[in-house]
Formats: structure tokens, sequence, C-alpha cells
């Protein structure tokens, strides 16, 4: 009997500390668990950071270190020659033969080119360069071409090879015409002449 009530006191004083130690233990595994959850998120934030500061290679750099900004080319002499034939199109209203007339707009969206209409039908055109120094307005799609001389302007349908309105005139065009009368040029390119002569006065 003694020795039972010995044992009890023995475990009531035992069981308490026990108890402690275990739930001490549970804590201090607890705060390790946090405190390497709390590095790994750091380490994780740290490498995040670092990436969203790296600064961005383009392939350019990467490949060919040091390589010297791109220089913009100037326009191409084409592009030049087109410009020159756009700025000498006559624009407006021009009368032509048999009654035809066709009216000729610049595109104010597409600068250099134009709208070319006669009747119901309209042609988105842009300059193309000449041999002979005429000036030449084309429609690939359509497949029609305005030709404009120093005296008249036809409109021709490129794909057929057929004039669909001859003899059209703008003031200007009327003017040398006149001039031309009085002094028949020797050949086209000498009318040429003669109408660049006239636009100068």
């Amino acid at each position: 009997m003694r020795n039972w009530i010995m044992g009890c006191w023995v475990s009531l004083l035992v069981l308490p500390g026990v108890a402690g130690a275990v739930v001490a233990d549970g804590a201090e595994n607890h705060a390790t668990k946090s405190a390497l959850k709390a590095k790994a998120d750091a380490k994780h934030k740290d490498r995040a950071q670092a990436k969203a500061k790296a600064p961005v290679k383009t392939v350019a750099a990467y490949k060919y270190p040091g390589l010297p900004a791109p220089v913009v080319a100037a326009e191409p002499p084409m592009e030049q020659e087109r410009t020159a034939v756009a700025e000498q199109v006559h624009t407006g209203r021009m009368v032509c033969e048999l009654g035809n007339s066709v009216n000729v707009m610049a595109d104010t969206q597409n600068p250099g080119h134009f709208h070319v209409q006669m009747q119901k039908h309209t042609y988105h055109m842009s300059p193309v360069v000449s041999a002979t120094g005429a000036i030449r307005l084309e429609d690939s799609h359509a497949g029609a071409m305005w030709l404009q001389l120093s005296n008249k302007s036809m409109l021709m349908n490129s794909k057929l090879g057929q004039r669909m309105a001859d003899e059209c005139q703008s003031p200007h065009q009327m003017a040398v015409a006149e001039a031309m009368k009085l002094a028949p040029p020797v050949s086209l390119l000498e009318g040429l002449n003669t109408g660049a002569s006239l636009a100068k006065k």
C-alpha cells in the first residue's frame, strides 16, 4: 500500500515535467518550421526581385555585343523620283474629247497618290517613273493608266490597250497646246520642255 502511494506521488511529480517538455518541444519544432518557411519565402522574393531588375537584352545585343544603333536609311532614289512625278500632276476637272471629262483628285490620306474618276469609274493611282519624261499614273489592279503630256492627258485601259478618254486638258495644258500650234515642236520631248518653260512663267 505504501509503495502504491509513493508511486502515485512520483507520477504526479513527473507528469507535469514530461508534459511541459512535450509542449516545449512542439513549440520549438513549430518555431523552427516557421523560421525555415520565412527564410525560403525571403529567398524566393529576392530571386523574383533580382529577375525583375535584370536588364532585358535584345537579340542583336546578345548575339553581337557592342553593336552600334541601326542607321535609318535615306529615302531610296526611286521614291524621290516618284515624289517628283506626283508634284507635277495636274488636278481638277479636265474636259476631254467626245464630251467626256476626267476628275483628278489628290489622295489626302496617302500623299503622292491620286483618285482619277471618269463617269462611274474611280481609280486609285500612284506615280510611275517614265523614261520619256511623261507624267504617268497607274492603277495596276484595275489596269488603268493616266498619261499626262505637256499639252494633253489621256486615260487608258492598259490591259486592253484602249483609250477611254483622250485630249483631256487642264487650263495649263490648254495654254501649252495653243503655244504649240504657233510653234509646233519637232519631237514629243520638245513639247515637254515647252510645257516646263511655260510653267516657270
